[in-house]
C-alpha cells in the first residue's frame, strides 16, 4: 500500500513525490454494483491521492515497473527492492529553510523540432546559481524522437556544479501545476524536481554493467561514502534498470539496496526500476570532485545501470 497516512503528518507538505508500480495504479478492483473486477483508471487513483494533500502542494506522481523503498522512511527498516507486486511510496517535503524545490514538465512539441530553452528559466533551471540537484524522469520514451528530446533537456543542464539523476518511467500520473486536461498519453516528455539552495550537498555514482556482485556493488558505495556528505537530513535515491535487480545478480535479491544500507545505515533509500537511467559519477561538495564526467559533456543517458544519489538538505536546527 502507498505509505501515505495523513493523520500522522504534523508538518504540512509543500512538495510531494510519489512513485508506484503500474499494478498499483491500474490493477483490478472489485466493483460491487457489477460484482466483477474492473480496470482501475490511473487518473482516478491519482486524483484520490491528491485529495489527501493540501491544495497548494506541488505533487509529482510517477508510475514505474518496480520500486525501491525504505518502509516509513525509518532507519530501523531495511530498504527494499520491490520488483514485482503492488507497492508505492510518497515523500512529503515540508517547507525547508534555505531550500527551494520546484516541479517542472517539458513535453515534446510536434511542431517545433528545437526546444525553447527560455522554458528552463521559468522552471528555475537556468540563471539560478543556487541550483544543486535536478531529478529528471522521461516518459513515453518509446515514442519517435523521445531520446532526441531528452538530450535537448539534459545537455544544457550537464554542468559540473549540478547533480543530474533519474530515469525513464512508464508514465506520470500527477503534476499539479499542469492543466489536468492535457493528456500525457499522446506526447513524450520530461518531468522532474529541481532542488536549489546553498546548503544542499549531493553526490552520485553510476553502477555499470560490470558491477555484478556484492564486492563490486559495495566498492561503488564506498566511493559514494568517500564524498563525505553529512548523513543527517539526507535522502538516498536509487534509479535502476529493470534488467538489473535479482536477474542481474544471479537470483540474489536486494543486492544494491543492501550494499547502500551497509555504508549508509541511517539514510533512507527510495527510487525505482525503470527503462533507462540518467546520471553519472559526480560529487558536488565544495570543490571536491570524486570523478568528473570527462571534460567533454558526458553522456548522461544509460541502459543496464544503476544510479545512486545522495541529497543532503542542510543541517536540521
Amino acid at each position: 500500500a502507498l505509505l501515505l497516512s495523513p493523520q500522522k503528518v504534523h508538518v504540512l507538505p509543500q512538495t510531494v513525490l510519489y512513485i508506484a508500480d503500474a499494478e498499483t495504479f491500474s490493477g483490478h478492483e472489485e466493483c460491487h454494483e457489477q460484482k466483477k473486477a474492473r480496470k482501475r483508471n490511473s487518473k482516478e487513483t491519482a486524483i484520490a491521492l491528491e485529495k489527501l494533500l493540501p491544495k497548494r502542494c506541488q505533487v509529482l506522481g510517477l508510475v514505474t515497473p518496480g520500486i525501491v523503498v525504505t518502509p516509513m522512511g525509518s532507519s530501523s527498516n531495511q530498504p527494499q527492492e520491490i520488483e514485482e507486486g503492488e507497492a508505492g511510496f510518497a515523500l512529503l517535503f515540508p517547507k525547508i529553510d534555505g531550500v527551494k524545490i520546484h516541479t517542472f514538465h517539458f513535453s515534446k512539441d510536434s511542431k517545433n523540432r528545437v526546444f525553447d530553452e527560455s522554458k528552463f528559466a521559468e522552471a528555475g533551471l537556468k540563471n539560478n546559481p543556487d541550483l544543486r540537484v535536478v531529478l529528471l524522469f522521461g516518459y513515453n520514451s518509446w515514442k519517435t524522437g523521445a531520446t532526441r528530446f531528452l538530450h535537448q533537456i539534459v545537455n544544457p543542464l550537464n554542468e559540473k556544479s549540478i547533480i543530474l539523476a533519474g530515469g525513464q518511467v512508464e508514465s506520470f500520473t500527477s503534476l499539479t501545476s499542469e492543466n489536468h486536461n492535457a493528456q500525457p498519453g499522446d506526447a513524450c516528455g520530461v518531468v522532474g524536481l529541481a532542488f536549489s539552495g546553498p546548503q544542499i550537498q549531493s553526490a552520485t555514482v553510476l553502477l555499470d554493467q560490470d558491477v555484478a556482485d556484492e564486492r563490486t556493488a559495495e566498492a561503488a558505495m564506498q566511493r559514494l561514502k568517500a564524498a563525505n556528505i553529512p548523513e543527517c537530513n539526507t535522502i538516498g535515491f536509487m534509479f535502476a534498470c529493470v534488467g538489473r535487480g535479482y536477474r542481474h545478480y544471479k537470483t540474489k535479491r536486494n543486492m544494491e539496496a543492501d550494499a547502500f544500507r551497509k555504508f549508509f545505515p541511517n539514510v533512507p533509500l527510495f527510487g525505482f526500476f525503470g527503462h533507462g537511467e540518467i546520471g553519472c559519477d559526480r560529487i558536488v561538495t565544495g570543490n571536491f570532485i570524486l570523478r568528473e564526467c570527462n571534460d567533454i559533456k558526458d553522456d548522461l543517458l544509460h541502459g543496464y545501470t544503476t544510479v545512486m544519489t545522495l541529497i543532503h538538505l542542510g543541517s536540521t536546527k
